[in-house]
């Protein structure tokens, strides 16, 4: 079995991380747009729109062709909002990860390698709601090397860099499509918090949900 080195980021690794960060999120598009589906106000309008039409047009081939494009249309709308996520995302703070986590106190971002070559990664900097805490970001590893542990040992790099700096707790948050994610996370000990949905209002009608999630590193006087 190959093995895996996780160390601190270089500049060389960018356009990696670019890509493996794009690449990650972009897989959640499917999961989302079937989340958007299972949304009941979603089968509403899908519904009103197939029986008015069905009830109009006495004909099955009108609702059905509307219906289709309405799906299409709303595929396209949940892949135009992970792109405009994505490209958000890189511009905020992958596209200078020096300034945003490298130089930056209690702060670091680190890069998974398995054969020389850069296969995950993951971050971690103070989180603004919880000064006792730090927060875990932009963890993602290739598709091609899931399942060798690569994930957990980014998840324990940075609760030992945690740690080592004396705080509290990691925190971390993530998304209701996100179930792999949530699964890993709750294997390491991470403890679901709290749950909430974005402001946006695209958000608020699909009820996409984001969960917060939390590692204490001194529970029962004990490290995790």
């Amino acid at each position: 079995m190959a093995s895996v080195q996780v160390r601190r980021y270089r500049d060389e690794d960018a356009e990696t991380v670019k890509e493996i960060f794009t690449m990650g999120m972009s897989e959640h598009i499917p999961s989302s747009f079937m989340h958007f589906l299972k949304q009941p106000p979603t089968q509403m309008v899908l519904m009103c729109v197939f029986c008015a039409l069905m009830t109009s047009s006495k004909s099955f081939l009108l609702p059905i062709l509307a219906v289709t494009l309405l799906l299409a249309g709303a595929r396209q709308f949940v892949g135009y909002s992970f792109n405009k996520y994505i490209d958000a995302s890189l511009k905020k703070d992958l596209d200078d990860i020096g300034a945003t986590y490298i130089e930056k106190k209690d702060s670091c971002f680190w890069v998974a390698e398995v054969d020389g070559r850069v296969v995950g990664m993951v971050a971690c900097l103070p989180n603004e709601n919880a000064p006792a805490c730090l927060e875990l970001k932009r963890m993602s590893v290739r598709r091609s090397h899931r399942g060798m542990g690569i994930a957990k040992a980014l998840c324990r790099t940075v609760a030992d860099f945690t740690r080592d700096r004396g705080y509290a707790a990691v925190v971390l948050y993530t998304s209701v499509v996100q179930t792999d994610a949530q699964k890993l996370y709750e294997h390491m000990g991470f403890e679901k918090i709290r749950e909430f949905v974005v402001p946006e209002l695209a958000a608020k009608i699909t009820n996409f949900t984001l969960f917060e999630y939390r590692l204490d590193l001194q529970k029962d006087g004990k490290s995790d």
